[in-house]
């Protein structure tokens, strides 16, 4: 599954070309995963937990795939240590260990793979 995720952002890229706000790549996403018969949520609210389980807030995710793999996405010229640091804490409060990291912004389209 990741491997198709990852065709379909390259394409997008490829077609859309960077510069361009990050909604109008959630939206392209979303629609070519669908196209392709993926199962996804788009912009699912999370709780984020304290460690003796107290809410502490909730947090918005850009995008959970087949229930197992978080998308979260940049319209930036570069990835940032903090783009990673928020996939990560995203994996951790949703308990799901695979996380994309797709960047749009850049002129060659960047994308990596995180395992929590």
């Amino acid at each position: 599954m990741c491997d198709k995720v990852r065709e379909i952002g390259f394409a997008l890229h490829k077609s859309l070309g960077p510069g361009l706000r990050e909604k109008l790549y959630e939206q392209g996403i979303c629609h070519r995963l669908m196209k392709a018969g993926i199962q996804l949520v788009s912009q699912p609210q999370i709780e984020v937990l304290d460690e003796d389980h107290t809410l502490l807030a909730t947090d918005q995710l850009d995008l959970v795939v087949e229930d197992v793999l978080v998308i979260q996405w940049k319209a930036a010229e570069q990835i940032h240590d903090i783009h990673i640091a928020q996939l990560l804490g995203y994996l951790k409060a949703t308990l799901l260990r695979h996380g994309l990291l797709m960047n749009f912004g850049a002129a060659k389209f960047q994308i990596k793979k995180y395992v929590f």
